[in-house]
């Protein structure tokens, strides 16, 4: 018999059992509501330390300029975002600008 299948269960379990644990302890523990209200931007910042160098940066280095598609883009469908809280009009009006810069100024992504 392989040693894949064992290994596979025993991760399944472990990864199963560290998750069900946060589930289990904090369904007894409530948060000091300055935690709660931390807690509250942490997808926020997550989308941000991922967006953002995909925004600025091509080729590995910072680009900032006026013919950087992605983040004129970026800029349109964040002012899209914050006009109509509307997320896909955000991804269609982002990917539509891109697309569009992207034939205008001949660039490759």
């Amino acid at each position: 018999m392989s040693t894949i299948w064992p290994a596979m269960i025993g991760l399944g379990l472990l990864t199963f059992l560290t998750r069900f644990s946060f589930i289990a302890l904090l369904e007894r523990w409530q948060a000091p509501v300055i935690v709660q209200r931390a807690l509250r931007f942490v997808p926020i910042a997550v989308l941000t330390a991922i967006i953002i160098p995909e925004l600025v940066q091509r080729n590995g280095l910072l680009d900032i300029h006026p013919d950087n598609p992605r983040l004129l883009a970026g800029l349109v469908a964040a002012l899209v975002a914050w006009k109509t809280k509307n997320v896909l009009m955000t991804i269609v009006v982002g990917m539509a600008v891109f697309w569009l810069l992207q034939l205008l100024f001949h660039l490759a992504p």
